[in-house]
C-alpha cells in the first residue's frame, strides 16, 4: 500500500502536476489522520470495554460481600436488642425484694443477668473494600452514589463500632468484675451463700441503667440512630452493586 502511494506521487512529480500532487498529499494526510482517529477510537472502545468488565466483576463480589455483611449485621443487632430487652426486664423488677432462699426468684433473675452481659461485635467482611483503598482503584466504579458510600465506608464503620467498643469495655471492666465478686456461676441463683441484698443495692440498679444506656448508644435512640445509618449504607451498597441492576 505504502509502494501504491509512493509511485502515484512520483507520477505527478514527473508529469509536474504539482496542483493535483498537492491535492494528493492533503488526501493522504487526512486519510492518514482518519486512520489514526479510527485506531484510537477502537483502542478506547477496547480499554472500556476491559474497565466495565473488570467493574462487573468488582460490583459482583462487592455485592456478595456486603450481602454477607448484612447477614452477620443483623444477627449482631439482634444480640443488642435481646440483651436491652433483658435490661428493660430487670429494670421492670426494681428494686428487688427478695428472700433469700425464693428459688424461682433467684433462677428468673439468674436468667436476666446472664444474659445481660451478652456482648457481640460487628467485624464486616471488608477484602474487596481494603482492595479498592490499597490499589487507589475506586475509579473502577462508575456510579458516583455508590463510588461515595464505598469510600466512606470505613469511616461509618468506625462511628458505629464505637459504640460497641465502649459497650464491651464496661462489661469487661465494670458489669462482669461485679458479677464474679457476688455470683457463683456454676450455681447459678441456687447457691446458699448469695446474698439476695446484692441485686437489691443500687450498685446493681445503677450498673444495670448504664447497660442499657450503652445498648441505645449502639442501638441508636430517636434519629440519632447509629445502627440505622450503617443498615441503610449495607443496604444502599447491595442495592447498587446488584449485578441484576446493572
Amino acid at each position: 500500500m505504502i509502494k501504491f502511494f509512493r509511485r502515484i506521487r512520483q507520477r505527478l512529480l514527473s508529469e509536474n502536476k504539482f496542483s493535483k500532487y498537492l491535492l494528493y498529499a492533503i488526501g493522504e494526510i487526512v486519510l492518514v489522520v482518519i486512520g489514526i482517529l479510527i485506531a484510537l477510537s477502537i483502542n478506547n472502545w477496547n480499554q472500556q470495554r476491559i474497565s466495565h468488565n473488570k467493574e462487573q466483576i468488582l460490583l459482583s463480589e462487592l455485592y456478595q460481600e456486603f450481602v454477607d455483611n448484612k447477614v452477620q449485621f443483623d444477627i449482631v443487632i439482634n444480640v443488642h436488642q435481646k440483651s436491652l430487652d433483658h435490661c428493660d426486664s430487670l429494670i421492670a423488677q426494681f428494686p428487688f425484694v427478695m428472700e433469700p432462699k425464693n428459688l424461682n426468684d433467684r433462677q428468673k433473675v439468674w436468667y436476666y443477668i446472664n444474659r445481660l452481659k451478652t456482648n457481640w461485635t460487628f467485624n464486616p467482611s471488608q477484602g474487596i473494600i481494603n482492595s479498592l483503598v490499597s490499589t487507589s482503584s475506586f475509579e473502577l466504579i462508575s456510579n458516583r452514589e455508590l463510588r461515595k458510600l464505598v469510600v466512606s465506608w470505613n469511616d461509618i464503620l468506625i462511628d458505629y463500632q464505637e459504640g460497641e467498643i465502649g459497650s464491651r469495655k464496661f462489661v469487661d471492666d465494670i458489669l462482669n468484675p461485679y458479677l464474679n465478686d457476688h455470683f457463683q456461676f456454676s450455681q447459678g441463683y441456687a447457691d446458699p451463700r448469695l446474698d439476695a441484698s446484692v441485686i437489691g443495692s443500687t450498685k446493681f440498679e445503677n450498673i444495670v441503667y448504664n447497660r442499657k444506656e450503652h445498648l441505645l448508644n449502639i442501638l441508636g435512640r430517636e434519629n440519632d440512630m447509629e445502627s440505622s445509618k450503617i443498615r441503610t449504607v449495607i443496604d444502599r451498597i447491595i442495592e447498587l452493586s446488584n449485578p441484576a441492576n446493572q
